[in-house]
């Protein structure tokens, strides 16, 4: 939505007008010398993701600790030979979480006597794998068929963030004027030059995150990677414009 603010004096008295982007102190003194249009417009870009940071793991068992460990071990080294031997760098894999503990009781309730002998101890581990957008779904697939059953969560982004910020304050530049001039013509005046602009960079909203677990340590190699798509990415710019007229 775009927001409209119209500072125009006919007297000789002069004041302030005050920027929306206070922190930067700075004013631009309105009189009937100096007639202006200030304006506040909002605009946005949708961009294609082309970075993905994926969310992986493994949960195992044991009737004891050094079970459950080795358990764990097997299970952790699979997964990253997995990831390497696909040509994934080392450092595109980041160590996220890793935990060795009993097995709550309350976690195992539903089990029989037998299950839950064998699950008396539980390892976890997570990373994080940073790949291109279009290969999340094969490294996912890696992942989950060496034994990542805790596995899922995406989190999307751009090689590039300053590119489409600054698209979108273009856009919202555009629209001030579009709109000012616009203004100037209701007063039967025209618009002159721009005297002053400030961006704000606006907030991405939260997007809710999904973290899927994927049950056993062992899958068909013979099914296919989930269908995944790269999200679009919503980069938003609010520019404060002021514009002098004649």
């Amino acid at each position: 939505m775009t927001i409209l603010r119209l500072a125009f004096v006919a007297l000789a008295a002069a004041f302030l007008a005050t920027t929306a982007a206070t922190v930067s102190a700075q004013t631009i003194q309105v009189n009937k010398e100096n007639r202006t249009i200030a304006i506040t417009a909002t605009d946005k870009v949708l961009v294609l993701a082309d970075v993905a940071t994926l969310h992986i793991g493994f949960i195992a068992y044991g009737p004891d600790s050094d079970s459950a460990y080795a358990a764990g071990s097997r299970a952790s080294n699979a997964i990253v030979k997995a990831l390497t031997s696909a040509g994934i760098p080392n450092d595109s894999i980041g160590s996220e979480n890793q935990n060795v503990s009993p097995v709550q009781e309350y976690q195992i309730d539903k089990l029989t006597p037998a299950e839950k002998a064998q699950r008396k101890f539980q390892v976890t581990q997570s990373w994080t794998v940073r790949t291109n957008a279009n290969d999340a779904a094969k490294v996912l697939d890696l992942a989950v068929k060496a034994g990542a059953n805790q596995s899922g969560q995406i989190d999307w982004s751009l090689k590039d963030e300053n590119a489409p910020q600054s698209e979108a304050a273009a856009k919202a530049l555009q629209r001030a004027r579009v709109v000012a001039e616009e203004m100037a013509k209701g007063l039967n005046a025209k618009l002159g030059t721009l005297l002053y602009a400030s961006n704000e960079t606006q907030a991405e909203p939260p997007r809710p995150l999904m973290r899927a677990g994927v049950a056993g340590m062992a899958m068909d190699q013979k099914v296919a990677p989930l269908a995944i798509n790269p999200r679009q990415i919503e980069k938003t710019a609010t520019v404060y414009a002021v514009f002098a007229i004649e």
